[in-house]
């Protein structure tokens, strides 16, 4: 079986010469010369530092290609034809639209979600920005989590900084304000912190001036391990962003730099986030100040690193008793990653959830304080839904995901587009020809807002559609499993196809699920 996808990809705009290709180093299997360097190999030798990362860049999500030797397919979900939990078990009353979606976190202040769903830390990419809109009004209207992420105020072209602390950032603003506005009792909007914008000051900044009521101290994610990076088109934006404590590259203030970049020698430079410093005591301090600055919920978010930084990250979550904390596997991914590590590193998500599940078994039988948990990672359908939250139940209060959201609002706002210029292709105009004739969705919203449908950007109806698709496929799922509500889901909901998957979730082998039970049937 192979894993990896190693020297060419779509991703990267890159392609092997020929089929045969060698498994160890995705070369071509004989390497020609006079190839003008399709591979990445060969598109390193022009473009260099260029092709790390996902094309074209800013304008796509990216994830993981690999074949990771265990991910969630290899579980199937269990039905079974007797009782119901959550319900009384009566087939008039045991339906699928009463399965109960709601879920809670939080220590000592509460938060609802109308669906077991937040989308986590979209941040200063230009595709988060052009899609914002979408994103926000979708999440707000659908009751879920918006996770305002990192480097926003810092690349806010407008923002006002006095004493190396914002003062004022217009981007944000909007960014909160735009789901303020459609927020109707259920989900969140908050804003994350990495090391730079700690330096800022952006998370005070956001709930004092701005009324965040929820903000998220960021270690990390699991597309990456170092800090995030976008490009810079022109040199000012460059000196302006090593102005404010960046890591630019190639350093603008270079005479070289300048003349080159005025010559054309390149067309962008990068920017970059610094990696973050963990300590037991520092994260105690931040988020007691967190707290004393007015913040009614702190969040911890961490990425694919090795056991030993998860455990950390559990174990500090239970003692200051956060209020969520979010664990992202590897494999998923929405910003400008590099791709050759958004693939090679880091622990994937089933494997990192079953660690996860071990270490807060572990502290719950010690009586320690367990915090609310979600699960990121490749999350974009319902069965991987369903499956995130059984494997790792009783503990996981939702599931983080963004590329699926992302895709649904760019496919609203390209649909909302067609149909406002009348050029309905075919495949589409089978449905309708107007907003809401095409979105399924746009029914369901006018009925909860009225002639307010109007204010809706067809990129959030989209949003509310898909999470609505989610929702319904959820439910039937869960109904199919007897389970009326998301606190009945268990582990042993789930059977594993293989013997490896099994060993490694401690989720019972599909030929020996419910065998004391078998037994006790069959006598």
């Amino acid at each position: 079986m192979s894993y990896g996808r190693a020297n060419a990809s779509g991703a990267t705009l890159t392609r092997n010469r020929i089929p045969d290709v060698s498994p160890f180093s995705g070369m071509c299997a004989t390497c020609s010369e006079g190839c003008l360097g399709t591979c990445e190999v060969g598109k390193s030798a022009y473009r260099g530092r260029e092709v790390i990362y996902p094309q074209p860049f800013g304008a796509v999500t990216s994830a993981s290609q690999k074949d990771y030797p265990v991910d969630f397919s290899h579980f199937n979900i269990m039905g079974t034809a007797v009782g119901a939990e959550g319900i009384e078990a009566d087939s008039d009353r045991a339906i699928f639209p009463a399965v109960n979606l709601e879920t809670e976190i939080g220590a000592a202040h509460k938060m609802k979600l109308a669906l077991p769903v937040t989308i986590p830390g979209l941040g200063s990419t230009k595709i988060a920005k052009d899609n914002w809109d979408g994103l926000a009004v979708g999440a707000a209207l659908s009751g879920t989590i918006l996770t305002i992420g990192e480097n926003v105020c810092g690349m806010d072209p407008d923002v006002e900084i006095t004493g190396g602390r914002v003062r004022r950032s217009p981007d944000m603003e909007r960014r909160i304000k735009t789901f303020q506005d459609w927020y109707r009792g259920y989900g969140a909007i908050v804003v994350q912190a990495n090391v730079e914008d700690t330096r800022l000051g952006v998370l005070e900044y956001a709930i004092q001036d701005l009324g965040v009521e929820a903000v998220e101290i960021k270690w990390g994610q699991g597309a990456k391990d170092i800090g995030g990076e976008v490009k810079l088109p022109s040199l000012e934006r460059a000196m302006q962003l090593k102005s404010r404590g960046y890591i630019v590259l190639p350093d603008p203030e270079e005479p070289n730099t300048q003349n080159s970049f005025t010559a054309g020698a390149f067309k962008e430079f990068e920017r970059h986030s610094r990696i973050g410093m963990v300590t037991e005591e520092s994260f105690h301090q931040r988020v007691e100040a967190l707290r004393k600055a007015g913040s009614r919920q702190v969040f911890l978010k961490t990425g694919a690193y090795r056991p030993a930084d998860l455990a950390r990250a559990v174990k500090f979550a239970s003692d200051a008793r956060i209020d969520l904390l979010t664990v992202d596997g590897a494999g998923g991914g929405t910003g400008m990653s590099p791709w050759r590590m958004m693939n090679e590193w880091g622990v994937p998500t089933v494997y990192l959830e079953s660690l996860l599940y071990r270490y807060l078994k572990r502290l719950e039988e010690k009586k320690a304080f367990i915090p609310s948990i979600a699960i990121a990672g490749g999350f974009a359908l319902e069965d991987q839904i369903f499956k995130g939250l059984a494997l790792g139940a009783p503990y996981i209060k939702a599931v983080g995901m963004a590329r699926g959201p992302m895709a649904a609002v760019m496919v609203g706002k390209t649909i909302g587009r067609i149909a406002e210029s009348s050029k309905v292709p075919t495949e589409i105009a089978k449905y309708g020809v107007s907003v809401e004739q095409i979105f399924t969705g746009a029914a369901k919203l006018r009925s909860i807002l009225g002639e307010d449908i109007r204010r809706v950007p067809p990129s959030a109806i989209g949003l509310f559609t898909y999470f609505d698709r989610l929702a319904g496929g959820l439910q039937q799922l869960m109904c199919g499993a007897r389970k009326f509500a998301l606190r009945h889901i268990r582990r042993d909901d789930l059977a594993a196809l293989t013997r490896e998957a099994a060993e490694i979730s401690g989720i019972p082998y599909v030929m020996d699920l419910d065998a004391e039970e078998v037994e006790r049937i069959l006598g």
